[in-house]
């Protein structure tokens, strides 16, 4: 989950590269007034998302896989503690109505 977080910022962090220059060498257009920044910032967003979408497909498909592993991991071990839980209630009342 790491590797995919961190291909995805270097993407964004590409874009942003990109897209400032675009700005300021006046190929792309400036955000109006003092809100530059803000729109280098939206537009590397907005580009680096379908980017992201196509390029990491295998990334994160490998991700939500561990993630899916981990939680039916948990998953059993609840299951395994709730069912030890039974097992030594039942235990203890059968040795409570014997007595």
């Amino acid at each position: 989950m790491l590797r995919y977080t961190l291909m995805r910022l270097g993407i964004f962090v590409g874009c942003l590269v990109v897209v400032w220059g675009l700005v300021y060498s006046g190929v792309a257009p400036r955000g109006l007034g003092d809100s530059n920044g803000m729109w280098i910032v939206l537009l590397s967003l907005v580009l680096s998302a379908p980017i992201s979408f196509v390029v990491l497909r295998g990334e994160r498909d490998r991700a939500s896989a561990g993630i899916v592993q981990r939680v039916d991991r948990m998953k059993a071990n609840l299951d395994a503690s709730r069912n030890q839980e039974d097992v030594a209630d039942d235990t203890a009342r059968a040795q409570g109505q014997t007595s």
